[in-house]
């Protein structure tokens, strides 16, 4: 084992103990590793494949190819009062979909999401979209019902999210404030689609991950969606994508804004960035902790939560943690949450782990984390060693705000680079 896996794990009190549906869908992902994604040259917008031939693709076979008149009359000719917002790629509305459209369809609401020709994608987002979600299924990516492809006309369909995006939780106008236990479920749902992508023999890089794309459902299960800036993964001995730099400042991993070598420790960036939005408060940053939350959450969890987002914000991507890894941390909070002693003292005031104790080896110049082979039965003594040291917190606050403001260095505004 490697000098970080140890310092890493040490750091974390966890026992990595995986539930039955993650294990689940990582078998999965080697049965879906061989995606037909060589259908199409992204590169060319004009390509050659027509909507007949996606319509009797395998990826197509998969999804329902509305016509433009089925799709004005499920959403009432686009009307205003359907409208749910608009982002990069069009504006959405919301409709009813049944039988009517296809034998044996579900009776359901949809989410109908409308290409805007004048906007900051175009045909290849649309058609990437369709290639990841028409094959990818996994409960915390949102479902592809179908699309439609006539004449100037490029629409799709997924499954209706109740709730919206977790931005609009989080920041909108009208949004409510939400507990702990759910900006816990929420960032466990996102961490478990971000690698369920990247753990199959051809992961995907969802290189456009941030609050607006994570739709929550009724009960607060979150689903990964628009994929239009998704891609292949680096194979065989390559270490990285090379791609001109497309994403949402703010959320961009460093080595990507400045290299465009892209590579799945990219979005582990941007997964810290979404973790610190559902810890912070952004207007008072400096106290850490969303206030709004008054206190009502388990301090060892918070600080374990800010920990992994400290990791993953690393500026360098070799000391982040695999998604896989986050996981796992994830996993043990939630399980903890359920059984912990709900404390509400401020954490504040409860000291912080010293900052020895966040460096991996390459960090610290191959100088060994001294508590990293520390045997499990005293795994409660360290805990409780790093998270009541005396003087150790100022440090730790200070790198944790100055990542999260080198993370928000400009608005969400999608931007590319050619």
């Amino acid at each position: 084992m490697t000098l970080e896996k140890l310092s890493w794990k040490s750091i974390i009190p966890c026992c990595y103990k995986v539930d039955d549906e993650f294990v689940k869908s990582k078998k999965q992902i080697k049965k879906q590793s061989s995606f037909q994604r060589t259908l199409l040259d992204f590169n060319d917008p004009s390509t050659p494949l027509s909507a007949d031939e996606l319509s009797n693709s395998f990826i197509g076979s998969s999804l329902i190819n509305f016509t433009y008149t089925d799709l004005r009359e499920v959403t009432h000719h686009f009307s205003s009062s359907n409208f749910l917002g608009e982002g990069g790629f069009g504006p959405v509305y919301k409709g009813f979909v049944d039988d009517k459209y296809r034998r044996g369809l579900k009776a359901q609401v949809v989410a109908v999401k409308v290409l805007d020709t004048d906007g900051l994608q175009g045909h290849k987002e649309w058609l990437t979209e369709i290639i990841f979600l028409g094959q990818l299924r996994y409960p915390h990516l949102v479902k592809l019902i179908g699309y439609c492809w006539e004449d100037e006309n490029r629409l799709l369909v997924y499954e209706f999210l109740p709730r919206g995006s977790l931005e609009n939780q989080l920041f909108g106008k009208f949004s409510i404030t939400l507990s702990w236990s759910t900006r816990m479920k929420i960032a466990l749902g996102a961490a478990k689609g971000l690698a369920f992508l990247h753990e199959g023999d051809k992961p995907v890089i969802y290189r456009d991950f941030k609050a607006s794309n994570i739709l929550i459902d009724s009960d607060y299960t979150a689903k990964l969606s628009d994929f239009g800036l998704a891609k292949d993964g680096p194979e065989g001995d390559d270490t990285h994508v090379s791609t001109r730099i497309m994403g949402t400042h703010g959320y961009a991993a460093p080595e990507y804004i400045m290299t465009g070598h892209l590579t799945t420790m990219s979005d582990v960036y941007s997964f810290g960035v979404v973790l610190l939005e559902l810890l912070t408060d952004p207007k008072r940053v400096a106290r850490v902790m969303d206030g709004r939350l008054e206190d009502q959450y388990p301090i060892k969890g918070a600080q374990t939560a800010a920990l992994v987002a400290y990791k993953c914000l690393s500026h360098y991507p070799k000391p982040r943690p695999t998604m896989d890894d986050v996981v796992k941390i994830l996993e043990t909070l939630q399980e903890e949450n359920n059984n912990a002693d709900s404390s509400t003292s401020d954490p504040m005031i409860t000291s912080m782990p010293s900052n020895s104790y966040f460096s991996s080896g390459s960090e610290k110049n191959g100088v060994k984390d001294q508590d990293a082979a520390t045997p499990e039965s005293n795994r409660k003594n360290r805990n409780d060693k790093y998270l009541n040291g005396k003087n150790q917190g100022y440090g730790w606050r200070h790198r944790i705000n100055r990542q999260r403001m080198v993370a928000s260095y400009s608005d969400t505004a999608l931007y590319r680079r050619h």
